[in-house]
C-alpha cells in the first residue's frame, strides 16, 4: 500500500499524526516543527521513488493563533501586495491570502511565502484577487471556505478510490453522447473495465433541437457508475448540463481549470435567469451549480494527477478561452494515451497562445471540426484585429456609434484588447455580462498569452481596466447614453441579437446611417443576427414591433476561437507523436466527415467521423 510506502521513508523524529489523500495528493500532517520547515529535500527524493505527489502540513497542535498569524502576514508581506481577505481552512492546516499581486506575497525564490510558513506553521494558499471586484468569484471561493469539511472527507475518499487496486486494462471504449457530426451539447464517454469518465456535458446551440441535452439515457451510460468529470471549457455548449448531473445524484469530482470553474458558473447561473425571464423549464436549480463547486477539483497547466486507478489526466493550453484546455488520458501503465481537443485554437491571438501539442503520445485523437471543411478559410486573427480597429475608426471619425453583438465570454475580452491598444478616444461601454466575465479575467492573467500577462503584470497595463471601458448595469445607466448623440463603441450581449441589450442599442441606433451594426461573430441560422447578415433591411422583435435598419451593417472575420481545416491538420502534423485513430466530433455532417477524410489522406491514420450513440473500441 502507497501510504505504508511512504511512512517507512520517514524518520522516526517526523512525528507524523497523520497521513491521508486529498485526490491524488497525499498529506502528511507533523507535529514536528523543524521537519514541517526543512523536509522539502527529503520528500522530494520520496516523490521521485514512489511518483506521488506528496506535501507536508502543520499538525493543528503547532499552529499560531489565528489572529496572531494575520498580524503576522501584514508585516512580512510588502503593502504593494494589495492584500484583499485572509481566512482559515483549519481542516486543511492552510491559511488562504488574496491578493492583487500574488508574487510579493510569495517573494523572490519564495522568501516570503518561507517565512510566513515557518513564523506561523500555517501553509499559506495564495490566490490572485481580481482587478475588477467579481460577485462570482467571491461567491465561490466564500462557498469552498463555508464548504472545507465536507471537501476534506470528499476529497479523502476520491483519494481511496484513485489509489485502489483496479482490474487489468483489456479494452477502451468511447461512446458520442452529443456533439458527433453536429455542434452543441458535447458529451463523450470514455470506459475501461475499471472507470467511466465523461468528456463535457454540454447544451445544444441550436434553436431548431428538439433534444438540447446528451443521450444520457443510453444504455452505456450509468451515472450510478460514473467516476469522473472532465471539462474542456466553460462556453455551455461544453458544461450547460453539468449541474444536472449533480442534481441527479452524482457526487463524484469534476475535473477543468480554475477559470473554467468560474466562468462556468457565471454562465450556468444565466441560463437560469434566461430560462426564468423566458418562463422555460431550466434543466436544474442553482442547487446543482453549488455541488459542481463542491466537487471541483481544479487542475493548472501541465498538472498531471491521477483521477482513477488506471488514469491520469493531463491539461494544456488550447487557445479557444480563458481557461479552456486540450484533454490527454493516460490509460493504464503506459498503455494508451487519448487526447481530447475540446474547442481549440491552432493560432495565436490577443488573448491566448496557440493550443499546445507537447504530448509524448496520444494514440487516440478526438479533435473538433468546427470549421473542417473543405476549402474553408478565413482571415488570420492579426488581419481580423486590423480590420475590427479600422470599421470602428472610420464610424467615429464620422461622429457615428458602434455596437458590436458579443457573446460575453471570450470574443468580447479578445475585443476589449484590441481596442485597448488603439489611440480611440471614446468610450467603451460594456454591457450584459460583459462586465462580469471581464472581471473573472482580472484574476487570471496566468491563463492568457505571454503578451497580455507582460502587460498585466510587468508593465502595469491591465486592457481589461483601461479608463475608456465603461460597464454598464441597468436601465438608467443605458437611457444615458441614449440621451447623448457622443462617439462611442457599445459592447453588448446576446452575440447573436436573440435578446438581451444589445437588441435594446440596435432599437435606438438602427435610424442614423452614421452608426454601425458590427457582427464579430458567428450568426447561426435561424436568429435576428443571421438575418440581418444576410441583408434584411427591417426586423421584427419578439415584441411585434418592426425596426428598419438604416445603420451600416459590417462583418469582421477572424477573430473567432476555433481553426480552420489547413490549421487542424498542423496541429495533427505538430503533435510529437503520430495518432493512430482519429475521430472528428463537433463540427455539422460536412464537417466532421470532411475532415476526417482530409486527415486520412494526409497522413495514412485511421479517421472517423462517428455519429451520435456509436461506441467505438479504441484499445
Amino acid at each position: 500500500m502507497i501510504l505504508e510506502n511512504i511512512k517507512n521513508e520517514l524518520p522516526k523524529n517526523a512525528m507524523i499524526s497523520d497521513i491521508s489523500y486529498e485526490g491524488s495528493e497525499i498529506i502528511l500532517y507533523t507535529q514536528n516543527k523543524k521537519f514541517f520547515t526543512d523536509s522539502t529535500d527529503l520528500i522530494k527524493s520520496i516523490v521521485n521513488k514512489v511518483k506521488k505527489r506528496i506535501e507536508v502540513r502543520a499538525d493543528p497542535t503547532i499552529i499560531a493563533d489565528e489572529e496572531k498569524t494575520v498580524e503576522i502576514i501584514r508585516e512580512t508581506v510588502p503593502k504593494e501586495a494589495g492584500i484583499k481577505d485572509i481566512y482559515f481552512e483549519p481542516e486543511f492546516a492552510k491559511v488562504v491570502i488574496h491578493a492583487e499581486k500574488p508574487g510579493l506575497v510569495i517573494g523572490k525564490n519564495g522568501e516570503t511565502l518561507l517565512a510566513i510558513k515557518e513564523k506561523t506553521f500555517w501553509t499559506p494558499d495564495i490566490k490572485r484577487a481580481p482587478v475588477i471586484d467579481s460577485d462570482v468569484i467571491r461567491s465561490v471561493r466564500k462557498m469552498l471556505h463555508k464548504e472545507a469539511g465536507y471537501r476534506k472527507k470528499f476529497l479523502n475518499k476520491l483519494g481511496e478510490k484513485i489509489y485502489s487496486p483496479g482490474k487489468e486494462v483489456e479494452w477502451i471504449r468511447a461512446t458520442a453522447l452529443g456533439a458527433y457530426r453536429e455542434v452543441g451539447r458535447s458529451c463523450t464517454l470514455l470506459q475501461t473495465p475499471n472507470t467511466k469518465v465523461l468528456l463535457d456535458c454540454g447544451l445544444s446551440v441550436s434553436m431548431l433541437s428538439s433534444k438540447p441535452f446528451p443521450y444520457l439515457d443510453a444504455p452505456e451510460f450509468n451515472i450510478q457508475n460514473l467516476d469522473a468529470v472532465i471539462l474542456s471549457h466553460a462556453h455551455l455548449d461544453h458544461c450547460g448540463v453539468l449541474p444536472f448531473l449533480y442534481e441527479w445524484g452524482y457526487r463524484g469530482p469534476l475535473y477543468c481549470t480554475r477559470p473554467t470553474r468560474d466562468l462556468s458558473v457565471l454562465l450556468q447561473l444565466d441560463y437560469l435567469q434566461i430560462c426564468q425571464r423566458e418562463n422555460k423549464k431550466a434543466l436544474y436549480t442553482s442547487k446543482g451549480i453549488e455541488e459542481a463547486v463542491k466537487h471541483c477539483v481544479p487542475l493548472e497547466y501541465g498538472e498531471v494527477t491521477d483521477i482513477a486507478p488506471d488514469m491520469r489526466l493531463t491539461f494544456q493550453n488550447a487557445g479557444h478561452l480563458l481557461g479552456s484546455a486540450t484533454t490527454h488520458i493516460h490509460i493504464g501503465d503506459g498503455l494508451y494515451n487519448v487526447l481530447y481537443s475540446g474547442d481549440m485554437k491552432y493560432q495565436r491571438t490577443k488573448l491566448f497562445e496557440r493550443a499546445s501539442t507537447d504530448y509524448a503520445r496520444a494514440e487516440t485523437v478526438i479533435i473538433e471540426a468546427t470549421y473542417g471543411t473543405d476549402g474553408s478559410t478565413m482571415p488570420t486573427h492579426r488581419e481580423g484585429e486590423i480590420e475590427l480597429v479600422r470599421h470602428v475608426k472610420k464610424v467615429i471619425e464620422r461622429g457615428g456609434r458602434v455596437i458590436i453583438p458579443a457573446f460575453a465570454v471570450g470574443r468580447s475580452q479578445d475585443i476589449i484588447a484590441i481596442l485597448a491598444e488603439t489611440d480611440i478616444q471614446v468610450p467603451i461601454y460594456l454591457d450584459g455580462m460583459l462586465w462580469d466575465a471581464t472581471a473573472i479575467h482580472t484574476a487570471y492573467p496566468e491563463f492568457m498569452s505571454r503578451g497580455i500577462q507582460n502587460l498585466i503584470l510587468h508593465k502595469g497595463n491591465n486592457p481589461f481596466v483601461d479608463p475608456r471601458l465603461k460597464g454598464i448595469g441597468s436601465q438608467k445607466e443605458r437611457e444615458q447614453i441614449f440621451e447623448t448623440s457622443e462617439p462611442c463603441v457599445v459592447l453588448a450581449t446576446s452575440g447573436m441579437l436573440m435578446g438581451g441589450p444589445a437588441v435594446e442599442y440596435l432599437q435606438r441606433f438602427a435610424a442614423e446611417e452614421k452608426n454601425m451594426l458590427l457582427f464579430v461573430g458567428y450568426q447561426a441560422e435561424g436568429t435576428m443576427g443571421r438575418r440581418i447578415q444576410k441583408g434584411w433591411k427591417s426586423v421584427q422583435l419578439e415584441n411585434g414591433r418592426t425596426i428598419e435598419l438604416n445603420l451600416e451593417i459590417a462583418t469582421v472575420s477572424g477573430l473567432g476561437g476555433h481553426s480552420e481545416q489547413n490549421e487542424l491538420l498542423q496541429f495533427i502534423n505538430d503533435l510529437r507523436a503520430r495518432p493512430k485513430k482519429i475521430l472528428t466530433n463537433h463540427g455539422d455532417n460536412s464537417a466532421c466527415v470532411d475532415l476526417a477524410r482530409r486527415i486520412h489522406k494526409t497522413f495514412k491514420i485511421e479517421s472517423m467521423a462517428p455519429k451520435n450513440l456509436e461506441t467505438i473500441r479504441l484499445k
